[in-house]
């Protein structure tokens, strides 16, 4: 058995920076990020947390520009249906927010969650099988957090209707969509999150009850 590191208050206090630091990012940089960092991001992603050790996540690298502008078309499409449910004067702040960068982000990655791996021989999810879902959500995290360290920005897109992306995809049945990310160095550095600083919702403090 190896001996597990002592991590030193220095470095408890960068973690802390980092969590404050990790943001949806929303305008980007256009500039192609170094060769192999998109690589060496997900190579990270296999120290996530998976139920039974399963690792679902499954990536969908989205290159082809006609395909990125039919799903940043499809995403604006599905945004303006969510304005019209607001009231007018929410309507008219929704608008004002950039919701993706889908057309300016160097990379657009898809992620997917398998709901019949091989991996993982089904532990774990005989009672709760939206483990797996939750086990993609957990990589992405892991991404998240690593591509912030390295100062890559990255934004999670969710304002579209998951059938029509698997459709353009053309992913495997057993594929769920969990995620739309755009990736990318951002344009805008802040350590409040976007949302917070256009008064749409400030963060809360932990919801917390006791049995």
């Amino acid at each position: 058995m190896n001996e597990a590191p002592a991590f030193s208050a220095q470095f408890g206090s960068e973690l802390r920076q980092l969590l404050a630091w990790r943001r949806d990012v929303r305008h980007f940089r256009r500039d192609a990020l170094p060769a192999g960092a998109l690589d060496e991001l997900l190579s990270l992603v296999v120290l996530a947390p998976s139920v039974g050790n399963a690792q679902p996540w499954r990536f969908v690298r989205i290159v082809d520009p006609a395909l990125r502008e039919m799903l940043a078309a499809h995403v604006d499409a599905a945004s303006e249906t969510a304005a019209a449910a607001f009231d007018t004067a929410r309507a008219a702040a929704y608008r004002a927010l950039k919701l993706h960068g889908l057309r300016e982000a160097p990379e657009v990655l898809a992620v997917f969650s398998d709901d019949m791996p091989v991996a993982g021989h089904g532990l774990g999810i005989a009672t709760m099988p939206e483990m797996l879902r939750y086990s993609s959500a957990m990589a992405i995290h892991t991404l998240w957090l690593a591509a912030r360290a390295e100062g890559i920005g990255l934004g999670w897109v969710s304002i579209l209707d998951p059938a029509t992306v698997r459709r353009l995809l053309d992913v495997p049945d057993s594929w769920t969509l969990i995620a739309l990310l755009c990736i990318g160095y951002p344009d805008i550095e802040s350590d409040t999150p976007e949302l917070e600083r256009r008064d749409w919702q400030a963060r809360e403090a932990p919801h917390v009850e006791t049995r």
